[in-house]
């Protein structure tokens, strides 16, 4: 009876291994272009998408469909720039960044970015 006990706590670690090896990832959000061109027009709220990170995946909680994402080191320097495919709920990072860097989604006129650690 032990050994399933055991075995039972054994299973319930390594689900909970799983769970917190991904990170959320904290994202602020900025206008890429305050000057608008055109009269602004009243909409709704700007939803801040809901990303996670595990090792060098990350995980799209929200839709982030066509939006530019940039991935950029300590001195302001593009290192890697991709346009998310419709439909996208995860993407690879490069394997060769390796080091703390700023996640920017770009939507229309927001960018949404954060801190992430590779």
């Amino acid at each position: 009876m032990s050994k399933i006990y055991v075995l039972a706590l054994a299973l319930l670690m390594l689900c909970g291994v799983e769970s917190f090896a991904k990170r959320q990832v904290d994202l602020s959000t900025q206008f890429v272009d305050p000057t608008p061109t055109m009269p602004e027009q009243e909409k709704g709220p700007v939803q801040v998408p809901i990303i996670w990170l595990d090792e060098n995946i990350l995980y799209f909680e929200t839709p982030c469909d066509g939006c530019l994402l940039n991935v950029v080191d300590a001195s302001n320097t593009v290192v890697y720039s991709v346009v998310i495919p419709v439909g996208t709920t995860s993407l690879v990072l490069p394997s060769y960044l390796s080091g703390t860097y700023e996640l920017q989604i770009i939507q229309g006129n927001y960018c949404f970015y954060g801190d992430i650690d590779l």
